[in-house]
């Protein structure tokens, strides 16, 4: 079992940056791929990046591209999304998530998620 915590959410203004973390319990965390997704009112939830268990890999939407970078601290059990550049259309709420499948960027591929944090940028 593992539980994720999400923080770092809140308002800014376009252009400007946040840093989202997500910290898991569980000693089993290094073993676990993790994700951000995120949901707009109205709107379905969307991929927005993964990172490998070993953070060898990393994945993206193309609209965060060049943008946001996820990392990973395994010995914090943390997972982060630095999001650069924001833009009233990033207004969502973002969620992390851990999974075991090689399918990241699909929410199926994810066994635990957090609670999610409000992420709110005005124009």
């Amino acid at each position: 079992q593992v539980q994720l915590v999400e923080s770092g959410g809140g308002l800014v203004q376009a252009g400007g940056s946040l840093r989202l973390s997500c910290a898991a319990s569980g000693r089993t965390f290094s073993s676990y791929a993790m994700g951000w997704f995120r949901q707009a009112p109205g709107k379905e939830r969307e991929f927005v990046a993964a990172i490998s268990w070993s953070a060898g890999n990393t994945y993206y939407a193309d609209f965060v591209k060049g943008r946001f970078t996820i990392s990973r601290d395994n010995a914090k059990n943390t997972v982060y999304l630095q999001m650069n550049s924001l833009k009233p259309e990033d207004t969502a709420v973002y969620y992390c998530a851990a999974g075991r499948s090689y399918n990241l960027v699909n929410s199926r591929g994810y066994d635990y998620w957090g609670q999610g944090t409000q992420v709110t940028v005005s124009s």
